[in-house]
């Protein structure tokens, strides 16, 4: 679909903030499980969880006795159990009576609850051999989702879709000298592609991995420079995305957020590895 008129780049620019926040607050789904997360019983959910996720209880394990996880976590019985109640409903253990809690295989855990994919992340900043699986994981199903992403939106983009897309592209041109919020619009970016291809699988998708993107993101940056990856070429990358779903040519933004991912791809590996 192609955009009639253009928005005067102050208008758009006065915009960023405002679109920042709305993003923000579209990342904050309730959680798939249906749990709030908050309190005692909270701390137990999570730190546990992150004990799963991290490989200190193996799949196939039998979690310590009740009494063991009451007194290392300072938990009543009843606090525990609702608490291996949420994780079970998460798919990371199974209760059996008379046998005991176990650690499911890591293919039956539901990867996209958003606690699951958070307790993956780790601490930010530390070392994780779990997150930058997972994060290489993300870029393969990225390289599948997003160029179809792109290529419905470029058919079915609303003038307000268009305007997020030109926003979060503008936010990216003022930040190339702060790579967090240069991060920050290169999520909203993906995100406000994801939603105007009005697939609600796709956007869904997307609040759901929103802070894997991030860091993903994040790290990708690390290896920017001003020989052979510049800031301002991934900049142009997006652009063309933008352009493409914004002139209708499905084809031609499909090839252009294809190309995005790729080179993402290759910075954040030459970071991890």
């Amino acid at each position: 679909m192609v955009e009639r008129s253009s928005t005067p780049r102050r208008r758009a620019e006065a915009d960023i903030s405002a679109a920042a926040a709305a993003e923000e607050r579209g990342t904050r789904q309730t959680r798939p499980s249906g749990y709030r997360i908050s309190g005692l019983q909270g701390h137990v959910i999570t730190e546990l969880g992150r004990a799963i996720v991290s490989g200190r209880f193996a799949p196939g394990e039998l979690l310590p006795r009740e009494t063991e996880l009451m007194a290392e976590f300072s938990a009543s019985r009843p606090s525990l159990r609702e608490a291996l109640k949420v994780l079970a409903a998460k798919g990371l253990i199974e209760m059996r009576q008379k046998v005991g809690t176990s650690v499911r295989p890591r293919d039956l855990w539901n990867t996209f609850d958003s606690d699951v994919l958070a307790w993956h992340l780790g601490e930010e900043g530390t070392k994780s051999t779990q997150r930058d699986s997972m994060l290489r994981d993300l870029i393969e199903l990225r390289q599948v989702i997003e160029p179809t992403a792109a290529q419905m939106a470029a058919g079915r983009a609303t003038m307000d879709d268009l305007r997020r897309l030109r926003v979060a592209l503008h936010a990216m041109e003022a930040a190339t000298g702060d790579l967090a919020s240069y991060a920050r619009a290169d999520v909203q970016f993906h995100m406000a592609v994801f939603t105007a291809s009005h697939n609600v699988l796709f956007a869904s998708f997307a609040h759901l991995v929103a802070d894997f993107l991030r860091i993903s993101f994040s790290i990708q940056q690390k290896a920017l420079n001003e020989a052979d990856n510049r800031i301002e070429d991934d900049v142009a990358q997006h652009r063309l995305v933008f352009e493409a779903i914004n002139s209708g040519e499905g084809e031609s933004a499909a090839r252009a957020m294809r190309n995005v991912i790729l080179n993402g791809k290759n910075s954040m590996l030459a970071t991890l590895d």
